[in-house]
């Protein structure tokens, strides 16, 4: 392998054995997660998860306690925030108030005595880049929430950073803008090719964005992956629960090795669980998997449910089932219109569900999820 291909493959931005403290309160936990160049990263967890924490660590807004970062191969863990290489927007836009659009987004580049002109050129390039090329003049109390945050977008971009952070831009914003403005964003990381880190609490802005997702809870991360990996093969029980609708039902391992017995059903998967037959286990399976009304009984893991409750949800119902000796949890079912209408489902009604073995996924015991 020539020199020239090892350098391809070094990460743009490494973050090695990171772990923060505030007193007693561990807020990463030995964090360790490298960035390619040009890539979408998310950061998605709960409150208090901290992916904010390591975002601003990566800034040199905050400093660890352990570990090192390294971008472009340099080591930049101990270097203040104006000696790297980034643009950050905030989720309070964190305009400057008595400037004008224009000079908002001059500001940094006049602080690098940049010449008048070239400045010029620049703001006109980036207004138009975002969308806004006529407000130049007006002041953040003249422009909608929307527009202020493609300004403080902006105003990061103007330096031409190699790293742009984005610390929950969007949660201030109405659910529509929201939803515009994320593809905006998208888009326009894809034309300049920018690394870019994206936090976010949000599921769904996480899955729509990014091109990997790193899942955090409690300082650590529980799996990193495409939207698609995480969405369909989670590592955890709890990015099972924290991505999308999932239903978790109590259960046992065994009696084979990829068996679990849910109630006095015994359920078939795809892959050896690794569990001590007889122990406790968590089975789960997304409700739009869940095949209602499969007429050939013949199938493993097909299985007489009663309909206890029906919610209809515009495109589809959501069917709320009961397994058989089982009186909770529900089994949560997906169903299009055509399907309740040709089914003739109800509440009462008893139907034949199907849990296909490739997409039922087994944890260890999780009581949590039953309560």
């Amino acid at each position: 392998m020539s020199p020239s291909e090892d350098v391809k493959k070094e990460p743009y931005l490494r973050i090695m054995d990171i772990t923060k403290t505030f007193g007693d309160l561990v807020a990463l936990n030995d964090i360790s997660l490298d960035v390619n160049e040009g890539e979408f990263v998310c950061f998605l967890g709960p409150s208090g998860c901290g992916k904010t924490t390591l975002l601003r660590i990566i800034a040199g807004l905050e400093q660890q306690n352990v570990g090192k970062i390294f971008q472009r191969g340099e080591d930049i863990s101990r270097l203040p925030p104006r000696d790297r290489d980034f643009g950050i927007v905030f989720q309070s836009y964190a305009l400057f108030p008595n400037l004008t659009a224009t000079q908002n987004i001059a500001y940094g580049l006049e602080n690098r005595k940049t010449p008048k002109s070239e400045i010029k050129a620049r703001v006109e390039e980036l207004l138009a880049l975002v969308g806004l090329p006529d407000v130049g003049h007006k002041y953040p109390s003249q422009l909608s929430g929307g527009q202020q945050q493609r300004i403080a977008l902006a105003r990061a971009l103007a330096t031409s950073p190699g790293l742009l952070l984005l610390d929950e831009p969007l949660s201030a914003l109405d659910a529509r803008v929201r939803i515009s403005l994320r593809l905006e964003i998208k888009h326009l990381q894809e034309q300049l090719g920018v690394t870019t880190i994206f936090v976010t609490h949000d599921q769904e802005e996480a899955l729509v964005m990014a091109d990997r997702i790193v899942v955090m809870s409690q300082g650590i991360i529980e799996q990193v992956g495409s939207p698609e990996e995480i969405y369909r093969l989670p590592a955890t029980s709890f990015v099972a629960d924290f991505v999308g609708l999932m239903n978790f039902l109590p259960g046992t391992a065994g009696p084979g090795e990829n068996q679990a017995q849910c109630g006095t059903v015994t359920l078939e998967c795809d892959y050896p669980h690794g569990f001590p037959t007889g122990s406790p286990v968590v089975i789960a399976i997304r409700p739009e998997d869940v095949r209602v009304g499969d007429p050939n009984q013949k199938l493993s893991n097909t299985i007489p449910c009663h309909v206890d409750e029906t919610i209809f949800l515009g495109s589809f119902y959501r069917l709320l089932t009961l397994m058989p000796d089982m009186s909770k949890p529900h089994l949560v079912a997906e169903v299009s219109n055509n399907r309740m209408r040709d089914l003739g489902i109800k509440p009462g009604s008893q139907i034949l569900v199907h849990l296909p073995s490739p997409l039922i996924r087994i944890y260890p015991d999780g009581r949590e999820l039953f309560q």
